[in-house]
């Protein structure tokens, strides 16, 4: 859909993009054809779909299980008083079709887990981490990179963020990380305090960093982490690249398929 094509109102939505030489009408168009997953619809999530609806991505996957608490309110913009006791992806779907309803969003009211994450992450573009905890971080590296696709990683933890990109054959979760912590070594994420903004801000640059990967503009993210300290105000990078012994992105993979992230981190089965 090039600029001349598109309707005086979608002009006038995206005059901003349209303008800007790193995006323009051709990276416009990538954004109105490119197809997201959001994994978490919470802290990080939140702001991630609000931006990329804004921007025009053509079709947004949401995917989370959960439901919508009280608690969730401090840092969850894209949910309201209204949405309490509801489904997350439910109810995050309907201000995104108020924000921009020409972006198509799918609702996944499920856990992404071993069993369905290939088919799913199968069906998009780009994928966003926005969880909050190392299973699903493992999970969601190893099937991107299982599927040769680009990964947007965010984190929180109580004052501090990182973001990082992880693109096929540029490295995985498991090159920074090439084991968990141990079991219990950091609190479960409901008993960890969270500045409110924080999440705002990481999530933004994931968003930044999406529609930099759907445009093709820019440096992204890719074996740098961004690493930022909201009392101090700071934001400082850390390099990395691929580990060529990694099980999964390495020279001698030995990892072709997905495991059992529970008892690879040392959890129990969820029920």
């Amino acid at each position: 859909m090039a600029e001349r094509s598109m309707t005086p109102e979608q002009r006038q939505r995206y005059a901003r993009h349209l303008s800007l030489a790193e995006v323009g009408p051709a990276g416009q168009q990538r954004l109105l054809q490119s197809r997201v997953l959001i994994v978490g619809v919470g802290a990080l999530g939140a702001p991630v779909a609000l931006y990329l609806a804004a921007a025009g991505v053509g079709t947004i996957g949401l995917a989370d299980h959960d439901y919508v608490r009280l608690s969730n309110l401090q840092r969850q913009v894209i949910h309201s008083m209204d949405g309490l006791n509801r489904s997350k992806v439910e109810g995050a779907a309907r201000m995104l079709g108020g924000l921009n309803p020409e972006t198509k969003v799918e609702t996944i009211a499920a856990t992404v887990d071993e069993h369905n994450a290939m088919e799913l992450l199968g069906r998009y573009d780009v994928i966003v981490d926005g969880t909050d905890s190392f299973r699903a971080r493992y999970l969601l590296s190893d099937a991107a990179y299982l599927l040769r696709k680009p990964l947007v990683h965010g984190s929180i933890f109580r004052i501090e963020g990182q973001v990082t990109v992880f693109l096929p054959g540029r490295g995985c979760y498991r090159c920074l990380y090439p084991e968990p912590p141990p079991a219990g070594a950091i609190g479960e994420s409901e008993n960890v305090g969270v500045l409110a903004a924080l999440p705002g801000i990481i999530g933004t640059i994931q968003a930044a960093e999406t529609i930099k990967q759907i445009t093709g503009a820019g440096d992204g993210l890719v074996n740098r982490v961004l690493l930022h300290d909201t009392m101090a105000m700071t934001f400082r990078e850390v390099r990395y690249s691929r580990d060529r012994t990694c099980p999964v992105c390495g020279d001698r993979p030995t990892v072709h398929s997905l495991v059992d992230y529970d008892a690879f981190v040392g959890v129990e089965a969820r029920r």
